[in-house]
């Protein structure tokens, strides 16, 4: 199991963004919420200054990882990554983007390094990622990366949303709608049920996880009626899972899997694309649900929503999914049973 006095790692993300706003936030109402100690990674400089425009009274004080519990109570430690450049809150621009990725990169070597004992991501803007040559589709694809390099060999990380009231796995995530027929495979299905059954073990401590499994088609594909994939590409996908000893069940019409009763007969819903999964999951939880990254060598969280550039500085940003992430990296990191 991880060493529970280790700190968490909190990267900037985007410090034109709520990023800044939030962790602020939240190290002030450490105490009341009871959080555990945290290390921000990013601009100090952007801290204080955000901090002076939201009037925050919030001490920033830079620090290594090591000194992250003796100060915490105290004031809020910073790992000093500096940006180079003026960040103004609201205005995302190309340049902020070398420190972002730093920003992460070092987080994750912090907890691969046994210095720090989980990842808190505040929210990237990916446009501005790729203005500058970020060549994944997103934060989860760059983790795995960082994880394959370290491992020495490919990583399949798969993207749980998880809240009070529902945890949600799509299969396949930032592509069309138009590619997700084409990119589901039986394989694929199998692969991302047995990351989520096996983390959901190691990780939440659910002995058998169940696991139920949407169409991708209205009705399930009604026998084929409403489309094949659900006949050719999903329950083979259900069997062998089962053949395995997982508890996975389906495919079951999306339009009824996620009312209150249908939730009490599963641990994880594993959807066929993105807005499936993510549209129930935000619905039911918008302020305290976590994006939870399953099959990487440490523990991933982050809160389930945008930099919103329009909220930055104006203090109306809330840090309520933040805390949420906080806690479950917390809580997950101290029952983690999974190896490095």
């Amino acid at each position: 199991m991880t060493d529970a006095h280790l700190p968490l790692a909190l990267s900037q993300g985007d410090p034109a963004g709520i990023g800044p706003d939030i962790t602020l936030q939240a190290w002030l109402r450490r105490d009341v919420l009871d959080l555990p100690p945290f290390i921000y990674i990013g601009d100090a400089d952007v801290l204080r200054i955000r901090a002076r425009q939201l009037e925050l009274d919030v001490r920033v004080q830079e620090a290594d990882v090591a000194d992250t519990a003796a100060m915490f109570g105290s004031a809020l430690p910073v790992f000093n990554i500096p940006t180079g450049t003026e960040i103004l809150a609201g205005s995302p621009h190309v340049a902020n983007a070398k420190g972002t990725i730093s920003a992460i990169e070092t987080a994750v070597q912090f907890c691969l390094d046994g210095k720090a004992r989980g990842v808190v991501t505040n929210p990237i803007a990916k446009s501005v990622l790729y203005e500058a040559g970020f060549g994944f589709p997103g934060h989860t694809e760059f983790l795995a990366d960082l994880a394959a390099r370290h491992l020495g060999h490919p990583v399949t990380p798969v993207m749980m949303l998880a809240g009070p009231k529902l945890r949600a796995v799509p299969v396949t995530i930032h592509i069309p709608i138009r590619d997700v027929p084409d990119a589901l495979t039986p394989s694929l299905i199998v692969e991302t049920c047995r990351i989520i059954a096996h983390d959901m073990k190691q990780r939440f401590g659910i002995a058998t996880p169940r696991l139920a499994v949407a169409g991708l088609n209205p009705h399930a594909g009604e026998g084929g009626a409403i489309g094949h994939e659900d006949d050719d590409i999903i329950h083979p996908a259900i069997r062998t899972l089962r053949d395995e000893g997982i508890d996975a069940f389906g495919p079951l019409p999306a339009d009824t899997m996620f009312h209150d009763e249908a939730r009490q007969r599963y641990d994880v819903a594993v959807c066929m694309y993105h807005d499936q999964a993510l549209i129930p999951a935000k619905a039911l939880g918008f302020d305290d649900s976590v994006n939870v990254t399953l099959g990487l060598p440490f523990v991933r969280t982050s809160p389930d929503h945008g930099t919103a550039f329009g909220l930055a500085g104006t203090g109306l940003a809330r840090e309520h999914s933040l805390v949420a992430a906080i806690r479950m990296a917390d809580q997950i990191s101290r029952y983690s049973k999974v190896e490095s």
